[in-house]
């Protein structure tokens, strides 16, 4: 990257901290000048053109200035003025005027799916523990006192760096670390509900792709920029997208042998394989992660200029991506693109409708490359490949090739012994390929391999290694030459083996398995802001990249939290109980953890409930939980409890979860007809409140204190008349059986009984009660059920 491009793209992120300098107090004057001042004085920076990004990024100041033709400062001009145009958008029938420099940040979710509330998040910063910064009604305020220790810390981090293209994503990961949760906009009159951190973001992105437009077609700055009055309709710039197909075969099809190591350390190998396409990409077009609007579940949207050679080096790197997967993996892995031209105006959605259009022409391009992979030659030549002995199958993945004595081919034994370190390290190095480190290293696109490092490590390998180019910190914040970023990682995980896990588990020795994703999340970030009663006026790029990175932060990083801290418990206990779990996979929007079968239930709650909070209800989660014996295939829990999740989200309203199917169907009222759905489907709210509440608790409060042999038995036979409670032989006989358990003599216990046969015989004259009692019965079973005791699960 040329040292004016690094100077651009540095001021772009500093040109608004004269907010927070004003903010703190002690400076009132315009924070542009506060902003220059801040920098040059305490943040010691010289470069001018860095310095003129900062002090003349308004009209009143730029037209003034007599700045040459070529200063950066109009293009950061622009750039701020695009973004401000998506950022701040008027309050509905507000009257408020001038500002509120306490103000602190509001919820994006507070507009989004109809939405209109008023929440905000507390005055903090991205917290190292992990803690939620939940959206809440009650506003408070931001201190002078903590705006003075947001300008003292970014002081302390910027002395630790220098302005080149090695620290800039150093310095992106200092405003995202101070500022995620400080607003952009304190004006009373408009929504703050973008942060000052995703506005300098897009700023800089902005600028990044205004810079190659301008100079590919030898544009002058100044007069497009200042002069002329119409580059926001220009289309200067690209939306793209890029998509990993075969995700769920490559991680999930493997043998059960180590399964819980080989599935995380899989997931954590493509979600890292992702990160250095999006950086090899942006390196080729000199580019820096601030062009990266959202990455995660395999998916990301990039904002590139709209050049010749931006699409030429698109075209390029698709066409050496596909062949490098196609050698690693052959079919099993594919990434599709799809990119639109568009302008600035769209990213706030004027002409009407231009918005929504630039996500449907990009995802058509998605669909159709998809559909069309390989060209005519290309699969002649995988048609015809050398003959293979296919009796060198590796007994991990299945593929054939070579293996080693074991019988495990290169591929798998790597990703063995990443797996060891998924967990535990805290950077990973990318370097080029080094015949020193080919044993342990995974092989990446582009001549390229992944190593697991430590501080020590990666510092000796920063300063001697010459095959070193960029490194990954995971789960915190680290700033330094060739930093790339930090990687939020679901790391959560407290133990190695399935079987551990099955041992750990109350009751019946099993492990249980939760798929789950968020309801109609592609049509949240394409058109949730969409809202006929405020003409769409929230409908921008900024609201939807400030969306996806909040889901993003709760499924990538909050979770952790979550599973460290459980509180939902079927028996109705006090929380704060660590789950015994391990994430396997928890991505942009979706999550896949194994654990005791008792914990996955009851962090599943959680995990519903949390999220309803962060999201103020506007976005839901749909699951599937299997139960399983630990030795069960892992391909096939993955297909079963991917099916589970489906007929979950065949419910009306989706927010559900299927658990404990019971083999039976049935119906749901769908508005204009009836749904099929599976027994043991039920929405999060019937399983919490009618399985779980009224009817697991009233059986455990029954049988406490009755002999467990006779309280089993006879649940087993309730179990079978409720499977056939239409037929009245069969209510005579649930009848019969609940009155021997009727105790002789007057006392608590009689009237335990008394309550329990009251509400029995109401539940078994009811479907939907009986549905519930089934599984209320089942999982009051695999709670009292010995370790050794064996039954049909289903």
């Amino acid at each position: 990257m040329i040292d004016q491009k690094i100077k651009l793209i540095t001021g772009s992120l500093l040109h608004d901290i004269g907010k927070v300098v004003y903010r703190e107090g002690s400076d009132r004057r315009n924070h542009s000048v506060s902003g220059y001042d801040f920098l040059k004085e305490e943040g010691k920076i010289e470069d001018k053109e860095i310095l003129d990004c900062v002090r003349y990024h308004h009209f009143s100041e730029i037209k003034s200035a007599r700045l040459k033709e070529d200063n950066l400062a109009y293009i950061v001009y622009l750039a701020d003025n695009i973004a401000a145009f998506a950022d701040r958008r008027k309050k509905e029938d507000t009257e408020e005027k001038g500002f509120d420099l306490s103000v602190p940040l509001q919820s994006v979710f507070n507009v989004l799916n109809g939405n209109n509330q008023s929440f905000y998040y507390q005055p903090g910063d991205m917290d190292d523990q992990g803690k939620i910064n939940y959206p809440a009604s009650e506003k408070k305020p931001f201190s002078r006192e903590f705006y003075m220790k947001i300008c003292q810390r970014m002081l302390d981090n910027f002395r630790g760096m220098n302005w080149s293209e090695e620290y800039l994503n150093s310095l992106l990961a200092v405003m995202e670390a101070n500022l995620s949760y400080m607003p952009s906009s304190t004006s009373n009159e408009e929504l703050s509900d973008i942060s000052l951190f995703d506005h300098v973001k897009l700023t800089a992105a902005i600028s990044s792709c205004i810079y190659d437009y301008l100079n590919e077609n030898h544009l002058s700055y100044k007069t497009e920029l200042f002069d002329k009055k119409d580059f926001y309709d220009r289309n200067a710039f690209l939306l793209c997208s890029m998509d990993i197909s075969g995700i769920q075969s490559f991680i999930y099809t493997i043998s059960s042998k180590n399964a819980l190591k080989n599935l995380r350390a899989r997931s954590f190998y493509l979600e890292i394989m992702m990160e250095h396409i999006i950086d090899l990409l942006l390196d080729r077009l000199q580019l820096s992660r601030a062009n990266l609007l959202y990455s995660g579940g395999g998916h990301c949207y990039l904002l590139l200029a709209n050049t010749t050679e931006t699409v030429i080096q698109i075209q390029k790197f698709q066409e050496e991506l596909k062949e490098w997967l196609l050698k690693q993996f052959q079919t099993d892995l594919f990434v599709a693109f799809g990119y639109v031209q568009c302008t600035g105006n769209a990213f706030r959605n004027v002409p009407e409708g231009s918005y929504t259009e630039l996500f449907r022409k990009m995802s058509k391009m998605l669909s159709l490359q998809k559909q069309h992979r390989y060209t005519a030659r290309e699969i002649i030549r995988l048609n015809n490949r050398k003959e293979q002995d296919y009796s060198r199958e590796c007994k991990v993945c299945k593929k054939i090739g070579h293996v080693d004595e074991e019988g495990v081919c290169p591929l798998c034994r790597k990703i063995e012994k990443l797996s060891k370190n998924v967990l535990y390290a805290d950077f990973f190095s990318v370097v080029l390929e080094n015949p020193d480190e080919r044993e342990d290293a995974m092989p990446l696109p582009g001549g390229y391999c992944l190593v697991a490092d430590d501080e020590k490590k990666l510092c000796r390998r920063m300063e001697n290694d010459d095959y070193f180019v960029r490194a990954y910190s995971k789960n915190k914040l680290y700033t330094g030459k060739h930093i790339a970023t930090k990687l939020w990682v679901g790391d959560y995980s407290t133990g190695s083996t399935f079987e551990e896990f099955a041992r750990e588990a109350e009751g019946i020795s099993r492990i249980g398995v939760l798929r789950a994703d968020v309801d109609n999340l592609g049509q949240a970030i394409v058109s949730g802001f969409c809202n006929s009663k405020n003409g769409d006026r929230y409908m921008t790029l900024s609201r939807t990249a400030t969306l996806s990175r909040q889901l993003s932060l709760f499924f990538k990083y909050y979770i952790r939290f979550i599973l460290e801290n459980g509180e939902y418990s079927l028996e109705g206990k006090n929380g704060g109980k660590k789950r015994q779990a391990t994430i396997v996979y928890s991505g942009g929007d979706d999550v896949f953890i194994v654990g005791a079968w008792n914990d996955i239930i009851e962090l599943s709650v959680d995990l519903r409930r949390k999220f309803e909070q962060y999201t103020q209800g506007t976005l839901s989660i749909s699951a599937g939980i299997g139960i399983y014996d630990f030795s069960y295939p892992i391909a096939a829990i993955a297909e079963e409890t991917g099916m589970m999740e489906s007929e979950s989200k065949r419910m009306p309203e989706k927010n559900a979860v299927t658990l404990l199917q019971d083999g039976e169907i049935h119906l749901v009222d769908d508005g204009d007809e009836e749904k099929e759905i599976s027994d043991g489907t039920y929405s999060w709210k019937e399983l919490e409140e009618g399985v779980v509440q009224e009817k697991y608790r009233a059986l455990c409060d029954f049988f406490e204190g009755i002999d467990e042999t006779r309280g089993m038995s006879f649940l087993y036979r309730m179990m079978e008349l409720v499977r056939g409670h239409e037929e009245k032989i069969n209510f005579a006989r649930m009848m019969y059986l609940l009155s021997r358990l009727e105790p002789t003599e007057e006392g608590t216990k009689k009237e335990k009984y008394r309550q329990l046969s009251q509400k029995m015989y109401r539940w078994i004259q009811s479907d939907q009660d009986c549905r519930q009692l089934k599984t209320a019965i089942n999982l009051y079973a695999y709670i009292h059920r010995t370790k050794g005791e064996h039954r049909d699960e289903n």
